[in-house]
């Protein structure tokens, strides 16, 4: 048994999908197939129930989750300390990020990371708020970067970056030439969201409360996980979206989609971390970085 066995067997039972793990990982879904296969060949235990494009736990799987994330968690804090025994040049960062941040606001300041501390590896993987915060909170992340809400006491909260939420659709829908929008308009079309968990998905619907509204009321055609999914689904027919304007950003310059006249919230970003967790010289380099650094996003 690997870490890296451990790491994709925990990934999968989080997310119950072998394709959405394997993108989280960066691996294939073969790969990925492959490692849980063996981990249950070798050992003789049935950890998930196959059911057709979904995997869930077995009552083993579940028993086993529990000390497989505890096993990875002890893992990084020994290369945390080794890396800081062999003078911080070397080592692990285990990262986990929501997809708008991961994809489109945090590869400036990896980059910058890798050019200062070329011998430490960072290790980036993709999910949406819910699960970045549940990653830190029991420690397979060192940080955890999102733009939801977060309620977590064991967790510090550190403002990194802000992001603005937009209303798009395709140059040919009605809402183009509509004007400004009311909230009453938003009930008037069919909406493509990001799953509930992530923080596009609840800031979006902290707005719709705010505003006296209910976002249960929205006519939501389809949910999908992946801001790329969405771009393509609205462009593939009479749909609208709210999204950040990073991810809509090539769209709205290519003329494939327009912003709708209608305002919606700045979000933050926001840094977590364990309020108990020994912070590395690897670790503090990057966290001070993110702090100290101008938005590289909208730069250039």
């Amino acid at each position: 048994m690997t870490l890296e066995q451990l790491r994709i067997f925990i990934e999968v039972a989080e997310r119950e999908h072998l394709t959405r793990a394997s993108e989280a990982l960066h691996l294939t879904p073969s790969a990925v197939s492959s490692a849980i296969r063996t981990l249950e060949d070798r050992y003789g235990a049935l950890l998930f129930n196959r059911i057709g494009r979904r995997i869930e736990l077995t009552g083993d799987g579940h028993l086993f989750l529990d000390e497989a994330r505890a096993t990875v968690s002890r893992a990084h804090s020994a290369e945390r300390m080794l890396s800081e025994l062999g003078g911080g040049k070397r080592g692990m960062l285990a990262i986990h990020a929501s997809q708008t941040i991961a994809s489109y606001w945090l590869p400036p300041y990896l980059a910058q990371f890798h050019a200062t501390y070329p011998m430490i590896d960072v290790r980036l993987t993709l999910g949406n708020t819910e699960s970045v915060t549940q990653a830190t909170q029991q420690g397979l992340a060192d940080i955890g970067l999102v733009e939801g809400a977060v309620q977590a006491p064991a967790l510090s909260l550190r403002k990194v970056g802000m992001d603005q939420l937009i209303v798009v659709t395709r140059p040919d829908h009605a809402w183009r030439s509509a004007g400004k929008l009311t909230w009453d308009s938003l009930y008037q079309s069919q909406w493509i969201l990001r799953e509930h968990g992530s923080g596009t998905r609840s800031v979006f619907e902290d707005a719709i409360r705010a505003a006296g509204y209910n976002p249960a009321r929205l006519d939501i055609a389809l949910e999908l996980p992946s801001n790329e999914a969405i771009c393509s689904a609205v462009l593939s027919g009479n749909y609208v979206t709210a999204i950040s304007e990073l991810v809509a950003a090539p769209h709205l310059a290519a003329g494939t989609l327009v912003k709708a006249d209608f305002s919606l919230p700045q979000r933050q970003f926001l840094m977590l971390s364990l309020n108990d967790r020994y912070q590395t010289k690897a670790l503090k380099s990057f966290t001070d970085m993110l702090m100290r650094e101008p938005d590289m996003s909208r730069t250039g």
